[in-house]
């Protein structure tokens, strides 16, 4: 038989998820983010449940590729537009909007034959960074793309760096909210400002055409341990889970594990499970680390291996050989483990837990709950 593990990917929990998005924001429309193949997830696992969005973001054009391949004909948008030249003749083929946030973009647009003009999003860097004109350049780019032929609508966006939080000491999205409206205030064409953060904690504040779903539309909680699924009604999009292929019974002074991180005080008996960092269980998890035994919640012990990992069985007599263990998600009887809960305590964050999932886990995916 197959090694136990598996990861179950339920499609009814992202179409709940996209729902809320449009609830929280009902005057926009929604990009459902499927970057990274849908944040682990899978493109065509989940295209069922993110074909309810208004359009599909990502970075990657085999991924566009994949997603007109599979049906979609609504928009797609290149978060980080082209990265050669020759990458227009592609957004032209797949009929793909693309970002524009630097000079050498303008400069290819410009030097591109077409016959259909390109719908592009403007990007400013507000603040964050990362890609972006920055506000003394904006107007001046969006008057250079606005001259070109080769552009159609010029749409405009930015990208909160402190949705979650506070920023210098105040809310948020304050300061580039407010960079955002002084740039951009007259120019025409939709906007695009929201990120899953923004569109939970300020979505009465921030007016935005588009809002991007990313981390929500897995159930993932930007603002945790502030808040968490259950606060924001959203559902778990992934399930890790395993089972028990041995049990081991400790006396006071044993060890488990590598480097022995781990001594038993007390008499324990713990189950050894079929999950390591090879599956993409963060090996820097520490003892502790929640995890549900058969859907009762208890720790893990020692140090995680390549390929098992041991949790503590003292206090859960029923459980042993072949219990079911979840490692985050869905658990038996209704129970639940947030994925946001274990990188927390592996000091991360629950995008990086789902991007890492490993290709050598089966995946199952559910399309009903």
């Amino acid at each position: 038989m197959p090694r136990p593990i598996e990861a179950l990917i339920h499609v009814p929990a992202i179409a709940h998820n996209l729902a809320r998005a449009r609830h929280l924001a009902p005057d926009s429309k929604v990009w459902a983010v499927v970057k990274a193949n849908a944040y682990g997830h899978g493109i065509a696992n989940t295209f069922e449940a993110v074909r309810s969005a208004d359009g599909i973001a990502l970075l990657d054009f085999a991924e566009a590729k994949l997603l007109r391949e599979l049906g979609w004909r609504g928009p797609i948008l290149l978060l980080e537009g082209c990265f050669e030249p020759r990458d227009l003749e592609l957004c032209s083929r797949l009929k793909l909007w693309h970002t524009v946030h630097c000079e050498q973009q303008i400069d290819w647009l410009a030097m591109h034959k077409t016959h259909e003009p390109h719908r592009v999003f403007l990007k400013l860097n507000s603040g964050m960074n990362r890609l972006g004109f920055g506000p003394q350049a904006f107007r001046a780019a969006w008057t250079r793309l606005n001259a070109l032929p080769q552009v159609d609508e010029i749409s405009l966006m930015t990208h909160f760096s402190d949705a979650d939080a506070q920023r210098l000491g105040q809310c948020g999205i304050a300061e580039q909210l407010s960079v955002f409206e002084k740039v951009a205030a007259d120019l025409p064409g939709e906007r695009s400002l929201s990120n899953s953060a923004a569109t939970l904690r300020h979505n009465s504040r921030v007016r935005s055409d588009w809002v991007r779903a990313g981390i929500m539309t897995y159930g993932g909680v930007p603002d945790f341990p502030e808040h968490d699924q259950a606060f924001w009604d959203l559902r778990p999009a992934m399930t890790l889970r395993s089972k028990i292929i041995a049990v081991q019974h400790l006396q006071p002074g044993d060890t488990v594990g590598y480097g022995s991180s781990f001594t038993a005080e007390r008499p324990m008996r713990i189950g050894v499970v079929a999950c390591g960092y090879a599956d993409g269980y963060p090996r820097h998890c520490p003892s502790g680390t929640p995890v549900l035994v058969d859907g009762k919640r208890s720790g893990t012990v020692g140090r995680v291996s390549m390929d098992m990992l041991a949790v503590d069985l003292s206090g859960l007599p029923q459980t042993g050989f072949g219990s079911e263990v979840t490692l985050w998600g869905q658990g038996p009887k209704g129970a639940l483990l947030s994925i946001d809960e274990v990188a927390l305590a592996g000091k991360t964050i629950g995008y990086e837990l789902m991007c890492a999932l490993a290709p050598r886990v089966p995946v199952t995916v559910q399309h009903a709950d």
